[in-house]
């Protein structure tokens, strides 16, 4: 009897089901059919040769028939194999012994760091925090960033879309964010990406002194739509727990756009009716969940950068124009701009921060604004500039503009690995915007 915890052994004993409800697969056509009497959002094992059991979730029922949906790719299932309902809901692991970890969206560990211990266990479908129980947002969040910071000022809590097509630049952004920003902890989901991609993105954008203050959840682009959906519920469950505590969350997600491919495809599965470009009714409503869940509470606040793949350019796609609408800002990464090198290819005149009048003094709003219409003085001319039409002297601002462009681009320009303090970011802004009589 020496060395037994007879109270832990004496709860497992009481807790444990003395049974648990059973059926058997009917049939597998997108999803799973059983004649299990299960509620939606119930867990399932199906049970195959030599303990090969797969688990599933119920995503609907039609009379005495329960849909499932595995969270892992599923071969060799044949009718009439053993389901058994497990229990409700998904819980995933939480709390700082997480921190440097990799997980996938049921909370196991894919990094070679061992089984994960001291995770205290947590529903990963959590409500969004009460309206009229928010902080608002006064704060600014510092980036590392100049241009994010000085032009596009984020505040603690502050939910911001990152808009951008394929191969410019966000991925890098996330990283510099990540080690630069003064964040307490980093939560960051990779939902849909490529598994090659993975290992560069943790070792190069985040690196080791980014890892040791974030926990990663992993859903690459071959695992199955609920898997992805559920990685995201999960990573927002987490970052619930640190924002619980009062820390400082800074939240990522790589992409939504990816997310809402996921919930379509489950919401096919279950006949949803398809509307513009093929997205079903439930992705807009997951999409809201997931905005909405993030953000200040009464204690705490997690700030969150949403990226967005924009589907061919089209920044009024449906997912795309969906979520600005969500979020309390966005910036937009322009390919041109990084077709000339120049990082971050964040295009200001296309993006904006809502919250900036909140989180920064007068002069530095002062500043912002002077420094967007020497941008978009320049703009205006610009054509005329490059095939020689214009005329030095034919208007005093056009030629200011054009003299402190210079001066404009090297601030907007950052090399990797080279974050910027916010008092300096304010005080190169500052210099730019004194310089600007208009």
């Amino acid at each position: 009897m020496l060395g037994l915890d007879l109270p832990s052994l004496n709860r497992s004993i009481t807790t444990t089901p003395l049974y648990r409800m059973g059926g058997r697969l009917k049939s597998v056509t997108g999803v799973m059919t059983c004649n299990l009497p299960a509620a939606v959002g119930d867990h399932c094992v199906i049970l195959g040769d030599d303990d090969d059991s797969v688990l599933a979730e119920v995503i609907g029922f039609e009379k005495d028939l329960a849909y499932l949906v595995p969270f892992d790719p599923a071969d060799n299932l044949r009718p009439g194999m053993a389901v058994i309902r497990k229990g409700r809901g998904l819980t995933v692991p939480t709390g700082p012994n997480l921190l440097g970890r990799v997980i996938d969206g049921l909370g196991r560990p894919l990094d070679d760091l061992g089984p994960l211990a001291g995770c205290p266990m947590r529903p990963s479908n959590r409500p969004p925090p009460p309206a009229l129980d928010r902080q608002r947002i006064r704060k600014p969040f510092v980036t590392g960033i100049r241009a994010i910071d000085g032009l596009l000022t984020c505040g603690r809590g502050q939910r911001v879309g990152i808009f951008a097509g394929s191969g410019v630049g966000k991925s890098t952004l996330l990283g510099e964010i990540a080690k630069g920003s003064e964040a307490d902890v980093n939560v960051i989901a990779l939902i849909g990406e490529r598994g090659r991609e993975v290992a560069p993105f943790l070792e190069d954008c985040i690196g080791p002194e980014g890892m040791a203050r974030s926990v990663v959840i992993v859903a690459t682009c071959e695992q199955t739509p609920l898997m992805r959906v559920r990685a995201s519920q999960a990573a927002i469950a987490i970052a619930d727990y640190f924002r619980d505590g009062g820390a400082n969350v800074l939240f990522m997600i790589d992409s939504l756009t990816r997310l809402a491919m996921a919930q379509r495809d489950l919401g096919l599965m279950l006949g949803e009716p398809p509307s513009s470009r093929g997205y079903t009714p439930s992705v807009f409503q997951v999409l809201a969940n997931t905005v909405e869940r993030l953000g200040n509470a009464a204690v705490g606040g997690i700030t969150a950068l949403l990226t967005v793949l924009v589907d061919g350019g089209d920044f009024d796609e449906p997912v795309s124009d969906a979520v600005r609408s969500m979020v309390d800002g966005h910036i937009v990464l322009d390919r041109k701009i990084a077709e000339k090198g120049c990082y971050p290819a964040i295009d200001v005149a296309r993006s904006i921060s809502r919250v900036a009048p909140d989180v920064v003094d007068r002069e530095h709003a002062v500043a912002a604004r002077k420094f967007r219409a020497i941008m978009a003085t320049y703009a205006e001319v610009q054509d005329l500039i490059r095939i020689g039409a214009y005329t030095r002297g034919s208007s005093p601002q056009v030629d200011k503009a054009v003299e402190l462009m210079p001066r404009i681009d090297k601030f907007l320009q950052q090399g990797v690995g080279e974050p910027v303090r916010f008092d300096q970011t304010r005080a190169a802004l500052l210099q730019i915007s004194q310089a600007w009589p208009f």
